[in-house]
Parts: structure tokens; C-alpha cells; sequence
């Protein structure tokens, strides 16, 4: 099954000049679903991990169900004011600006293995925030998973230093 046939392309979307990735399109599709998230999770199989993190918010759609395959719980990392209890936080660079994410102080055990999920490696903010997230709480991270890297805008590069997967490539 060809998954990258599956994702509808959105010309203009969020704004003129880009061509977003719908995944909705390959979620609907139970093959297809079925078969990113074994993809997903097939190079962290016997590894050591403890826990998935999922990056807000389709992060948490691939994540959980990877974290169902490996057996082991997952943690969201979300935007800021969307966690209930105590959190720790990360900003990062956007093209024009700032964001940040958070994650529970507890979430994360010192020494835990920690493979990161998203849906999207574009330019590898999000997912280098995260990973600081993760090592910040004294866990380790194992790998970081994505769906989709969209490759020419070097997103990699932000986060060179871990183990990458990623499942279709632009």
C-alpha cells in the first residue's frame, strides 16, 4: 500500500503559497492507518522504551496507538494552559516568533527511554522542544517518529543527534 497516496493535498492552506498535508484522508482508511502506525512502531520494537510522548495534537492520534503496540503509556506534550497539573515548559523559534509547549513535571522518570511521536517533521521546532521537554525531566530520548518529513526544509537538522524515523518523505 502506497500510505503517501492516501494524504490529500490542500493548495493555500493555512495561507497562499503552501500545499498542506491532510492526513484525514489516510485516517479514514483503516488500512492504511493500521499500516502507518506498524510502521511506526516496527523500528522501536524490542527496544527499550518506557513511555511514548505525542506532540499536540495529531501527535496524540499516532502516538497513543504506537504506545498501545509497544505495551507502555503515553504523555502528551501540549500547548501552554492545557495541562491540569504542575508543568514545565519549552519555547522555540516559528519563522516569524515564538511558541512553546509543556509537559507534566511528574510525567517523565529520570532515566526513562522516551520515543517521541508526531505526524509532521517540517522544520523540527516542535520536535526538538520536546525532546529538551524530555531531557529536562532526566528521561532519555530513544527516537523520534514521524509520519511525514517534509525533507526540503531540513528539519532533521534540529534534531540530528537522535535516532529518526520517518514513514513518507516529500
Amino acid at each position: 500500500m502506497d500510505l503517501a497516496a492516501t494524504i490529500r493535498d490542500v493548495p493555500d492552506f493555512p495561507k497562499e503559497g503552501i500545499i498542506f498535508k491532510d492526513i484525514t484522508t489516510l485516517l479514514k482508511d483503516g488500512a492504511a492507518l493500521r499500516k502507518s502506525v506498524d510502521e511506526l512502531t516496527a523500528p522501536y520494537v524490542g527496544q527499550k522504551i518506557d513511555l511514548v510522548v505525542g506532540c499536540e495534537s495529531r501527535g496524540f492520534i499516532f502516538g497513543t496507538a504506537v504506545a498501545y503496540q509497544l505495551g507502555v503509556g503515553f504523555i502528551p506534550v501540549r500547548k501552554p494552559g492545557k495541562l491540569p497539573a504542575e508543568t514545565i515548559s519549552e519555547t522555540y523559534e516559528l519563522e516569524y516568533g515564538t511558541a512553546s509547549l509543556e509537559i507534566h513535571a511528574d510525567a517523565i522518570k529520570p532515566g526513562d527511554h522516551i520515543l517521541i511521536v508526531d505526524d509532521l517533521l517540517a522544520t523540527g521546532g516542535t520536535a526538538s522542544a520536546t525532546a529538551r521537554l524530555v531531557e529536562k525531566l532526566g528521561g532519555k530520548v530513544a527516537g523520534i517518529a514521524f509520519l511525514i518529513e517534509l525533507t526540503f526544509l531540513n528539519g532533521r537538522d534540529k534534531i540530528k543527534n537522535y535516532p529518526i524515523t520517518s514513514i513518507i518523505n516529500y
